[in-house]
């Protein structure tokens, strides 16, 4: 598992270039079927789509939403869409194995000085001493399923502190939501446009951060068929260029905020449509706004998070022991950092 390191995957990059440096597009009105979640983490893609950077490379981008990691996976691998950003689960892993499916490039990041996914405890686990994550030991953690990125972000932080965890799947977020309101989970691990609304309504109690525990951790990546990962290059570099300049309108307005209020408050406007739409813009902004954490810059990968999360998964017996990284990553398309 080790062998595929850092240093081998800049060497297997070979004359790969940053993202800006990649020939022009060469397809024109090519449709394609992108794959996300209701998260201002997929916000790229949103921005991508809405300022027409999807357009400029030829692409006529069509988003198909989901609820949990997995299904997502499948769907790239059944064809049903040729795109998807979302975390690395069990199940991607397995696709890749059957040459269903590539990981082409990195998308949210934690990083350290930058708040990011939250660590929740129900209000009856707080109201009982759950205030840090140590307290959780033999306590019951939400999960969407067996080997999704909740599954691997609370064994990380189990084995960190030292104690035992009950997993309890509930298929889809929504679903993970309600059992932490009413009790039914004693924890969660989530993105903060989720984790904070939560806690400032009195719902749920934020009890840690999981960048304490995975601090370069690589939450999402892009990913797309094995097929077209290998035969349609042009195809992949259009969309992964467009996918980086919408991220970095996204950092410069809500992580670095380095383009002004205006922009910052257009930005806001913009995920709206996507997130928290349900809600009245002014409800939904600092929901928004809490969730905004690093996208990579030109899609880059850190590889170091995928190898680990790729030996979690093998210790675990979630995925065939043989399967190598090199199995699920294509790094010829991005920088590996």
């Amino acid at each position: 598992m080790g062998s595929f390191t850092r240093r081998g995957a800049m060497g297997a990059m070979g004359a790969a270039t940053a993202l800006p440096m990649l020939g022009r597009r060469a397809w024109a009105a090519t449709p394609l079927t992108v794959g996300a979640l209701r998260f201002t983490s997929h916000a790229p893609s949103f921005v991508a789509y809405e300022r027409g950077y999807f357009a400029d490379e030829g692409l006529e981008v069509t988003f198909k939403f989901f609820q949990a990691a997995q299904p997502m996976a499948v769907a790239v691998a059944s064809g049903d869409a040729d795109f998807a950003v979302t975390a690395i689960t069990g199940g991607l892993i397995s696709l890749a194995e059957k040459g269903a499916a590539k990981v082409v490039g990195g998308a949210l990041s934690e990083e350290p000085d930058i708040d990011g996914q939250k660590i929740l405890a129900s209000n009856a686990a707080f109201e009982a001493g759950v205030t840090r994550p140590v307290g959780l030991d033999g306590k019951t953690f939400g999960i969407t399923q067996a080997g999704s990125s909740f599954h691997y972000m609370g064994a990380r932080i189990a084995g960190f502190e030292g104690i035992s965890l009950s997993y309890k799947p509930l298929q889809k977020v929504p679903a993970v939501i309600g059992a932490l309101k009413s009790g039914q989970i004693d924890a969660w691990s989530i993105v903060p446009h989720i984790a904070k609304p939560l806690a400032a309504s009195g719902a749920a109690q934020i009890i840690g951060s999981v960048a304490e525990y995975l601090p370069d951790y690589q939450v999402t990546t892009i990913f797309t068929s094995a097929d077209i990962a290998a035969n349609e290059r042009a195809k992949t570099e259009s969309f992964l260029r467009a996918f980086s300049r919408g991220a970095d309108d996204f950092n410069a307005a809500l992580v670095d905020k380095t383009a002004g209020d205006e922009a910052a408050d257009e930005m806001v406007r913009l995920i709206h449509k996507y997130v928290y739409a349900d809600k009245p813009l002014e409800d939904a902004r600092q929901g928004i706004v809490d969730g905004a954490m690093r996208i990579n810059r030109n899609c880059a990968l850190k590889m170091d998070s995928v190898i680990d999360q790729v030996d979690w998964f093998q210790s675990e017996n979630l995925i065939a022991q043989d399967i190598t990284v090199e199995t699920l990553v294509d790094p010829s398309y991005v920088e590996i950092i």
